[in-house]
């Protein structure tokens, strides 16, 4: 329950709660709940019960609630007093409140209407929406081809030059290896690779040699041999003979 702040206090004494929004509704919520007849209310049984609701939701200072709650029980006292007999002009004093429960039950029911087709129309149709527009495009960017070129000279001076490797051909020396080759093994029967390249030898001279071994092998001049995976190359010298 909430109350309305200090500065509208002077209005009256006004009670909002969740669960009902008025005396009206909450003696409508007490009818529904015990499935009464509108036209045909127990007054005795209502008034009861309306004051044991706004005892126990502390409503003894709502003006609203507590003008329902006198109402009640005057209509109450009225039912109790007996009638006269032949007394045809005789009102229902319960009249006047089924009238306003009437209209606020039809009320309520058009208002729950209007809140769920609202709620339908809302799930059906989406809300309009207009994006703002675009903003206008920039102005064209001019400019002087002069002012171009020069940028691209800045940009071009600032590209680090590449660096080239020039490979020079070094041309093996078959022949020279040969003629070493068979001077060696006119000394003696059998040479080693390393007395055919020297200590110290160059990529030039290690493929120079080698192709001279295998082109002396090919004329039947020497035989190459090795004992296993990485032993050492033995160069034989065999008597000339016509290649195959």
């Amino acid at each position: 329950m909430t109350t309305v702040p200090p500065a509208a206090q002077d209005a009256g004494f006004v009670v909002e709660l969740e669960q009902f929004s008025g005396p009206l509704d909450l003696l409508l919520h007490l009818i529904h709940e015990d499935e009464l007849d509108i036209t045909d209310l127990p007054i005795a049984k209502i008034a009861d019960q309306f004051l044991a609701v706004i005892s126990e939701l502390g409503l003894n200072q709502a003006a609203d609630y507590l003008e329902m709650a006198a109402r009640l029980l005057r209509i109450k006292a009225q039912l109790l007093l007996p009638r006269r007999v032949g007394d045809d002009e005789w009102e229902d004093p319960r009249a006047e409140l089924v009238r306003r429960l009437l209209e606020y039950q039809q009320i309520r029911e058009l208002v729950d209407w209007l809140a769920q087709a609202a709620a339908r129309r809302a799930e059906q149709f989406g809300r309009g929406f207009r994006p703002e527009p675009p903003a206008a495009p920039p102005a064209p960017l001019v400019i002087e081809l002069n002012d171009l070129l020069a940028a691209a000279e800045r940009v071009i001076a600032l590209i680090p030059e590449p660096v080239l490797h020039r490979v020079v051909p070094r041309p093996l020396d078959v022949e020279g290896a040969i003629a070493r080759i068979e001077t060696l093994l006119a000394g003696r029967e059998r040479v080693g690779w390393l007395d055919v390249v020297g200590e110290r030898p160059t990529l030039v001279d290690m493929l120079s040699a080698f192709i001279a071994l295998l082109e002396l092998a090919k004329r039947g001049a020497l035989r190459l041999s090795q004992d296993g995976p990485f032993a050492p190359i033995v160069i034989r010298r065999e008597s000339p003979r016509e290649a195959a």
